[in-house]
């Protein structure tokens, strides 16, 4: 007998609640991958590599960063001043890692994103239509052309609120918190995408996902954001991301708030 589907069971309306059931996608992510093999050996892959890019990353910045800073801003001399150059050190350096983080480790590990999303939909008990020669070809460019969209539109909200930094103060410590929330929902957007874009929907799908089940697809980025900050666990941010996202828009299927995807629509022989 198979095992109870692991497609969540979303409230047909939102609420402000769904933001709770949102962290929760990680958490049955993670069962998910210890009642799949082929999940299991694939997210312990991507664990590997990842805290590979996750270490470098954090050597890199412990190295570099002072000399930037210092590049933009010379040490000051008074202790408060040295306590404020610290202070943007930090927390510049927090926001840095949180930012590679979400692009070397994607980046190493593209071509696992899509096995897991397609495991992932295996263990659901679902399949769409089979995937062709072309409509993978198609899913491949429309893949890489949103993510580099979603990179340059992270990296545009950032940019915004950079100048932040310069205002006395507080400034640091709201470009910190703003730039968080902005990486929670970019973290959001770039999870639930990934199978969406496998099935060929427009990005114009996701954004309207983004803006009605807000509080949903909060709370999934805020899970995955809060994972990063977790030894150990952190190296398997990626995996659980990318099948957390799989279950949210498989969620988002069964409550209608999805159409059929595009792919499931192509009639049989065409594009083959």
């Amino acid at each position: 007998m198979r095992p109870v589907s692991p497609i969540p069971v979303l409230s047909p309306r939102p609420r402000l609640s769904d933001f709770f059931q949102g962290v929760g996608l990680l958490g049955r992510a993670f069962g998910l991958v210890f009642r799949s093999r082929r999940l299991l050996l694939l997210s312990t892959l991507c664990a590997a590599i990842t805290a590979i890019a996750l270490l470098g990353l954090g050597i890199l910045l412990y190295r570099y960063a002072p000399g930037l800073l210092d590049s933009v801003w010379t040490r000051p001399e008074s202790w408060y001043g040295r306590a404020g150059w610290y202070t943007v050190l930090i927390l510049s350096s927090l926001v840095a890692w949180v930012v590679g983080a979400n692009v070397v480790p994607p980046l190493l590990l593209a071509p696992l994103q899509d096995p897991l999303s397609e495991a992932t939909e295996a263990e659901c008990g679902e399949a769409d239509a089979t995937t062709s020669p072309a409509s993978f070809l198609r899913g491949l460019t429309t893949g890489l052309l949103h993510t580099l969209a979603r990179l340059a539109l992270l990296f545009l909200g950032l940019a915004v609120l950079l100048p932040l930094n310069l205002v006395p103060g507080l400034g640091s410590l709201a470009f910190t918190v703003l730039a968080s929330l902005w990486t929670m929902l970019w973290m959001a957007a770039e999870h639930l995408a990934a199978p969406m874009t496998r099935h060929l929907y427009p990005f114009a799908q996701v954004r309207r996902m983004l803006r009605e089940r807000r509080a949903l697809c909060m709370g999934f980025g805020a899970g995955v954001y809060l994972l990063l900050w977790v030894p150990i666990l952190n190296t398997f941010f990626l995996p659980v991301a990318v099948i957390g996202g799989t279950l949210l828009y498989r969620g988002l299927r069964a409550t209608g708030d999805l159409p059929p995807p595009p792919d499931a629509l192509v009639p049989p022989g065409r594009g083959a």
